[in-house]
């Protein structure tokens, strides 16, 4: 589904992707993992185009991207952090968004999973953080998108909410759907990823299934691994 190779984007003097390969196949979820500033979302928006690489190629479904768009009807995006119009109500973005990208799947009952029918006619400005979230995730999952790029899914989210998207994942992962997410939620990781690819320092340090980071540093979960490589990390910047 996706091919990235020898990708490098630095801001100014800050490198951010430091030749970046890897591979994505047709179906599963994938998490990026890594701390802050190490390239996630950078990353993301590099595929989606909205982040224009230095060097190297971003494939989709085996087609070169950069500088193209058309390929982006194939792509359901969630972004970290989501600017609605504040004068619009949730019914009125989901209609505008609708008449936008063309075709979608009755939204209805993604109103329902996520609680919002009683917000459907409230101005986007009068709606908490997590309510927004819950719009962005209908925005996101009403399109019938064979790829679907998911940063910071969880953000604001209630317990209930957060236990209905991960359903909603793993229903679109069964239809055959390819899904790409960030998260710092490591039981997320745990419960949802059949891979994970790890972000430090602009490079791919690791990529697999959660098992095999946990065999190679030799730790009992996810949580512990990850804290494994930022002690490696760290000791390795002291030599």
């Amino acid at each position: 589904m996706i091919r990235i190779e020898n990708l490098h984007k630095g801001f100014g003097k800050l490198k951010v992707l430091d030749g970046v390969d890897f591979e994505i196949g047709s179906q599963g979820v994938v998490a990026v993992l890594g701390p802050n500033g190490s390239g996630k979302t950078t990353i993301l928006k590099t595929i989606l185009g909205m982040v224009i690489p230095q060097e190297g190629q971003v494939y989709v479904k085996g087609d070169p991207v950069l500088g193209e768009y058309t390929y982006r009807d194939q792509i359901a995006y969630l972004p970290q952090i989501a600017r609605f119009p504040d004068n619009l109500s949730v019914r009125e973005l989901i209609a505008m968004i609708k008449n936008i990208r063309g075709s979608s799947r009755d939204e209805s009952e993604l109103v329902d999973r996520f609680g919002l029918r009683p917000s459907l006619n409230k101005k986007l400005s009068s709606l908490s953080g997590g309510t927004k979230q819950k719009v962005n995730i209908v925005l996101t999952f009403m399109f019938d998108c064979p790829l679907l790029i998911l940063d910071e899914p969880t953000a604001g989210l209630d317990p209930v909410s957060l236990i209905s998207l991960k359903e909603l994942i793993v229903e679109e992962r069964e239809k055959g759907k390819t899904l790409l997410i960030t998260t710092h939620i490591m039981n997320l990781v745990e419960e949802l990823a059949d891979q994970i690819i790890f972000l430090l320092e602009g490079k791919i340090y690791f990529q697999g299934t959660v098992k095999e980071l946990e065999e190679k540093t030799g730790q009992p979960d996810l949580e512990h691994a990850i804290a494994q490589i930022f002690k490696n990390d760290v000791e390795d910047t002291k030599i």
